[in-house]
């Protein structure tokens, strides 16, 4: 199992173990649980160059403590992979702070260790509405599915898109953003033509997309995890379901910035609704990629980027309101209600949900002076997860 070290100067201690009570340190250590290897590896590298992005900005200390992050890798495939290294940080080496978790069933499988140790868990990634329900002390800096997919479904039934046909990835958060869609797709008189769930790890789309294409809807509604967008758009192209006229919209996850640029022609046109693109015209989002690529041989930031980066961005800004404390409860109250202007956009992180609230925006893939960019073309201001309405 790789784990590797970074440390810089940040803020504070609790050195919390399953059972125990908090003790003082000079510094906070941050247990970063991500896949850094697998089948969702893109999503841990993103993340993980983000944390370390952010502390390079901001330096390595707030409210007067250290910061240190400690890193393990999860592979992203075994839930109990993920709550055993958790309780090993917490243990062990006595973090003050669980952060990361790739997707849903990790970080769902991780709550009841945070619980019991009292010890905040900043969900970075995993988008299912969920998951801040299983525990107390989860924050999360992320998504959720239900945002996008309620804002496409909006979308799409007001752009003369009348049958869609869904295929979503067959764990929580597709199940949730396929719901999220029939329900803001339906009302509007909108009908659901098929639904289809593709495994998980290793799917093949195309019988998928055949009958898709056999079902002959005015478009494809698709969430797949991030980093399966490029197999997918590929299969969708050589099942010939754009070239019958078949659109492909969906969350954003399918178009991830990590591999559009290798997807090529087919994913030109796409319209999907997500909460950040690297094309996002903000002063804040061009200095972050500007500094972000230039700190990554080149790599273009994508959604779980920024996931990572603001969940920094609240780890500091809630030391400076607790004087560098990390008591439990107290730091997850501290955090409730914050706002801040993020490479994204204004967010804010719910005072009742712990979750955040942010805007959803429409883009399209177009080509940009040679490379694919989601390109935003119309947005809606602060949403809140419907599932938490």
């Amino acid at each position: 199992m790789r784990m590797t070290r970074y440390a810089t100067l940040a803020t504070l201690a609790a050195g919390l173990a399953l059972g125990a009570g908090a003790r003082a340190q000079d510094t906070v250590k941050i247990g970063l649980i991500l896949p850094m290897t697998g089948p969702f590896a893109s999503t841990g590298k993103q993340v993980e160059a983000a944390v370390r992005l952010y502390i390079a900005r901001n330096g390595g200390t707030a409210a007067g403590k250290k910061i240190e992050v400690i890193l393990k890798d999860d592979t992203g495939v075994q839930p109990e992979t993920t709550k055993r290294l958790a309780q090993e940080l917490i243990v062990q080496d006595k973090v003050a702070i669980l952060a990361g978790f790739g997707l849903t069933p990790l970080a769902r499988a991780t709550a009841p260790v945070a619980t019991e140790a009292k010890v905040p868990m900043i969900v970075m990634a995993a988008g299912t509405s969920i998951i801040t329900n299983d525990s107390p002390f989860i924050l999360r800096t992320s998504f959720t599915l239900a945002q996008s997919a309620s804002v496409i479904a909006a979308w799409a039934a007001k752009s003369n898109i009348k049958k869609v046909f869904t295929i979503v990835s067959d764990f929580a958060p597709g199940i949730d953003g396929e719901n999220s869609f029939k329900s803001g797709f339906a009302p509007s008189g909108g009908t659901i033509v098929g639904e289809l769930r593709t495994p998980l790890q290793n799917p093949d789309f195309a019988p998928f997309l055949q009958r898709a294409k056999d079902a002959a809807p005015d478009a494809v509604f698709v969430f797949l995890p991030s980093g399966q967008g490029a197999a997918f758009m590929k299969q969708f192209a050589e099942r010939g379901l754009a070239g019958a006229g078949i659109k492909l919209i969906g969350p954003g996850d399918v178009t991830d910035d990590d591999i559009l640029n290798g997807m090529g022609q087919p994913a030109i046109g796409t319209i999907t609704a997500h909460f950040y693109s690297a094309a996002h015209d903000s002063k804040e989002n061009k200095a972050y990629v500007e500094a972000f690529e230039k700190a990554n041989a080149g790599m273009r930031p994508n959604f779980m980027s920024v996931g990572g980066y603001d969940g920094m961005h609240l780890i500091y800004e809630t030391l400076k309101k607790t004087g560098g404390k990390v008591d439990g409860m107290a730091f997850v109250d501290a955090a409730k209600g914050m706002t801040w202007t993020s490479p994204r956009g204004p967010v804010k992180i719910e005072p009742d949900t712990r979750d955040i609230t942010q805007n959803i925006y429409i883009r399209k893939v177009e080509n940009v002076g040679g490379k694919l960019y989601n390109v935003e073309f119309d947005k809606v201001e602060m949403v809140k997860d419907p599932g938490k309405k």
